[in-house]
């Protein structure tokens, strides 16, 4: 059994998730009428991802977030009919971004480290056809959109404890405190085991009934965990009620919320691989309520009577694991992070098997 050592922790302070820019390509060069020489394309303005790029470091770099290529250079007589082309701009972003224009079509994403995309294109140089008058560059307003790349996404109602358990299991301190919504910006904490393996969880908002409809934190948190690899479903095990107002949910009950929220927002999320982590077993009569809930989901349509119709998902969640914890007294918490190590194993190895696979029928096929 791998055991864990030292854990890095990183918080997002004032963390931004969006951020709508203006882009320009350079306008074009002017031609040479008497020679036919042609002008110099504008500059092009990309999109580049950089792993230690933030949102807010862009704003705060750039807080006109207006971006600018170089215009293309006029033709010259002699010394350069030809004109060069104008500077590209190249705009350093986070890895994760959706870029969006202002009809609301996803233009491309940038997922992983030097990704590129062209979000304004340079205009033409003046040529014979243009009766060698240059052409503007392209101009547009666009919306950089982050969703958080992560190992592991933490998903709980509010005071579920899900602050509490990223402090245990990556030694982090988020803030946390006894009433609902502490989380309202996303941590990601890192589990670093002794042979240098680490694990990225993210702790995000919590949900609340009819997230799926931008209620509470909405889709500023459902949006983030499309891009996790694994879910941790956080649980209290006495329950969870909002507030006075609203009716109080046993732990079964809210997986079953939990579990429909994530199937009107986005039904793919339920495909995902995803454990359990019943918190609070250090409250009075929590292994009895503990036997209780693992014969509920053992069974799960024996209770779902429960609910009403409209509360109920269309296929309950299968948990590779269930792991009763405490973060306030540490039971279990080694043996949650042994499991959501073992889980991402056992993932990436399927995952390695499918593409092989695939391989070799590619290759039977061109045979």
């Amino acid at each position: 059994m791998v055991r864990c050592s030292c854990v890095l922790f990183r918080k997002y302070g004032n963390f931004i998730d969006n951020l709508r820019v203006f882009v320009k390509g350079g306008s074009g060069g002017m031609g040479y009428p008497r020679l036919g020489g042609e002008g110099g394309k504008g500059g092009d303005v990309w999109l580049v991802a950089e792993k230690k790029m933030t949102l807010k470091q862009l704003k705060d770099k750039y807080p006109q977030k207006r971006f600018v290529a170089g215009g293309g250079a006029n033709s010259r007589r002699v010394s350069a009919l030809k004109g060069s082309k104008g500077k590209d701009y190249d705009i350093p972003v986070p890895v994760g971004i959706s870029v969006i224009d202002e009809n609301g079509k996803v233009m491309g994403e940038l997922n992983k480290e030097k990704d590129r995309i062209l979000v304004a294109e340079g205009g033409l140089g003046g040529t014979l056809f243009t009766n060698f008058l240059p052409l503007k560059g392209q101009k547009r307003v666009i919306h950089l959109d982050l969703k958080l790349i992560a190992d592991v996404g933490l998903v709980g109602f509010p005071n579920a404890g899900k602050s509490s358990l990223l402090s245990q299991v990556s030694h982090a301190k988020p803030v946390i405190a006894d009433y609902a919504f502490t989380t309202l910006k996303p941590e990601l904490g890192k589990i670093i085991y002794n042979d240098f393996k680490q694990i990225s969880v993210a702790d995000l908002p919590g949900l609340i009934e009819g997230a799926h409809m931008n209620k509470g934190m909405g889709h500023k948190f459902l949006k983030h965990i499309e891009r996790t690899k694994q879910l941790l479903f956080v649980v209290d095990i006495s329950g969870f009620q909002l507030s006075s107002q609203t009716q109080y949910r046993t732990a079964f009950e809210t997986i079953i919320l939990l579990t429909k929220e994530l199937e009107l927002y986005k039904e793919e999320l339920q495909t995902k691989p995803a454990l359990l982590a019943v918190n609070k077993m250090d409250l009075p009569d929590a292994p009895n309520k503990f036997q209780e809930l693992m014969n509920q989901l053992q069974n799960p349509k024996d209770f779902l009577h429960l609910l009403a119709k409209n509360m109920i998902p269309e296929r309950t969640m299968e948990f590779q694991h269930i792991i009763p914890v405490s973060a306030i007294t540490g039971e279990g918490i080694e043996e949650l992070k042994n499991c959501i190590r073992k889980s991402l194993d056992e993932q990436a190895n399927q995952e390695n098997d499918a593409y092989h696979k695939k391989q070799l029928l590619n290759l039977r096929i061109s045979d």
